[in-house]
């Protein structure tokens, strides 16, 4: 046996890319991309992702160099998912919805060489390359142009998409990585906790991971796939990659809002979405919904979501799966599996179960929880808080010109420390309680911010709701609400009265002892709620004057 070695026949890198290849083969013929009045098929993206790919080559991009884009969910967007790392390049997608100065930081930092930029974005970049310091190198710009939205103006830009389309080789030979473990996507974190990171995911994790996706929800062959998750958030949690393995159809959204989904879902014959609990929110309080007429399944994960908006949303017709991933992981790792059994629960504790997060996916090593300090895993009593630790192939290659910081989150012992506290339930599912940032000590006693949201969630006025720690001189914090209300709610709850809501269902001491009402509650560019600077404003608010009742 120790003269068997790996050979080049059995030892080819791992690459999602190749998914394309063999799409253009099965499916060539089967539409691969909707949107507005574009229709193209399998062999046609990849034909047009082989064009873009050899003309990014003719710009002096190679290996290691990074591309970056900055685009909605638009055709553009999915292929270049393909072609810049087909360039040998790597993709760096960028939240359209961020502001002129980070943009300009996430460039330099990145040290990007090109730059795709969709019409609407064209003044962000410019504002954001007019940052730079003086005498610092731009990137080469590429405008992906779309006359259905805006008239494009090419000043300032080197080419369109469309003429790296036309203009490119349709047999290029694609850069295939010298090692599955080069880098394939430059991400950056969305900051909920801190400034934003680099992270870096290589060849080999990516495809991992996409066929994991593929396998735990169960993925069939040629679904429909609406992509309300943007593609700049984690590459789409690796379903960019995973929709050209399955043939699968995908239908593109510049933007859209619960009326826009709920029409696309019988106009496309929708069959899977993926969605952050913020959506599933919009969608189950939307007042003119129709029932669905076929089950859409949607994957959901980016943050806990309360098991009041999960029940409300399945009673639609929609059937949810949960799970938890972050930039780090590049997909969904921790899934709740549902088992059969649980189909005999009433609907609301049904949705309580699968408010979980769940248990490791299968090409994930291990997963557990532990105490931060000690290292050593926590009670499977459901109530021992601890911090949730990863080990498996998707883990990140690190933090981009950060060796400090991968140090910290990446153990010796071989853990990938994620900063979310949670508890293992007896039966081995773990449910996440807050992040580390998150918890509230009052007089002693560590409270869940996720478990006084998910009451609050409960309040039929309530859209959205928010909890962090307010100072307090006696008991050191108390629980803060921040809470948004339904427009169309006739019930105008006072705070008094939210306070009274909440004592009737929860133990007294993590009753918030504030509520603040606010028309929006402060949002990262990908939808998750600010809570440092909930906090902020918490701080500056200073001690309550009723911290002793």
């Amino acid at each position: 046996m120790d003269s068997l070695k790996p050979r080049p026949a059995n030892s080819s890198p791992l690459t999602p890319l190749g998914f394309l290849d063999r799409a253009a083969t099965v499916y060539g013929d089967c539409p691969s991309v909707l949107y507005n009045s574009i229709t193209y098929t399998w062999s046609q993206t990849h034909r047009r992702c082989l064009q873009v790919a050899s003309s990014i080559k003719t710009f002096g991009i190679g290996r290691g160099h990074v591309v970056s884009v900055v685009a909605p969910n638009v055709p553009a967007m999915y292929e270049l998912h393909f072609a810049v790392p087909m360039s040998g390049a790597v993709l760096n997608t960028i939240n359209t919805r961020l502001d002129a100065r980070t943009v300009s930081v996430l460039l330099r930092h990145s040290e990007s060489k090109l730059v795709f930029v969709d019409c609407l974005s064209r003044a962000l970049i410019l504002e954001a390359l007019s940052l730079f310091p003086p005498n610092t190198q731009w990137p080469l710009l590429v405008l992906i142009a779309d006359e259905e939205v805006a008239p494009s103006s090419t000043v300032d830009f080197i080419s369109t998409y469309e003429d790296l389309v036309e203009r490119g080789d349709p047999e290029f030979k694609w850069v295939r990585p010298e090692s599955e473990w080069d880098p394939i996507v430059l991400n950056y974190t969305s900051g909920t906790t801190s400034s934003p990171k680099g992270v870096v995911h290589c060849h080999r994790g990516i495809f991992i991971v996409t066929i994991d996706s593929l396998v735990e929800w169960s993925v069939p062959k040629q679904p429909v796939y609406l992509w309300t998750l943007p593609m700049f958030h984690g590459n789409g949690w690796t379903f960019t990659w995973g929709m050209a393995a399955v043939g699968g159809t995908n239908v593109c959204l510049r933007k859209f809002d619960a009326r826009i989904i709920y029409d696309a879902i019988p106009k496309y014959g929708i069959t899977h979405m993926c969605a952050a609990p913020v959506v599933l929110n919009m969608l189950s309080n939307y007042p003119n919904h129709q029932p669905l007429g076929n089950p859409v399944k949607i994957l959901t994960a980016g943050a806990p979501p309360p098991y009041s908006v999960l029940l409300r949303t399945e009673s639609l017709g929609f059937v949810v799966s949960h799970g938890y991933g972050m930039t780090e992981t590049a997909g969904v790792v921790v899934s709740c599996a549902w088992k059969p059994q649980w189909d005999r629960f009433p609907a609301s504790e049904r949705a309580r179960v699968k408010a979980r997060q769940g248990v490791r996916t299968v090409v994930m090593t291990e997963v557990d929880v532990v105490d931060p300090k000690s290292g050593v895993r926590v009670k499977r009593d459901g109530s021992s808080l601890g911090e949730i630790v990863l080990r498996g192939a998707c883990i990140m290659l690190g933090y981009l010109k950060d060796p400090e910081g991968t140090s910290k989150c990446m153990s010796k012992e071989g853990w990938l420390y994620t900063g979310d506290v949670a508890v293992m339930h007896p039966d081995g599912y773990i449910e996440i309680k807050d992040r580390s940032k998150d918890v509230i000590i009052s007089g002693g006693e560590n409270l869940s911010s996720v478990e006084v949201e998910s009451v609050l969630y409960t309040h039929p006025a309530v859209n959205e709701a928010a909890v962090v720690a307010r100072p307090d001189d006696f008991w050191g914090e108390t629980p803060c609400a921040f809470v948004s209300l339904k427009p169309e709610s006739p019930d105008k709850p006072t705070a008094k009265e939210m306070m009274e809501y909440c004592r009737a269902r929860m133990p007294h001491y993590m009753v918030p002892k504030t509520v603040v009402f606010k028309e929006e509650l402060h949002k990262t560019s990908t939808g998750k709620i600010q809570k440092f600077k909930l906090r902020d404003i918490a701080k500056a608010m200073g001690s309550s004057p009723a911290s002793r009742m």
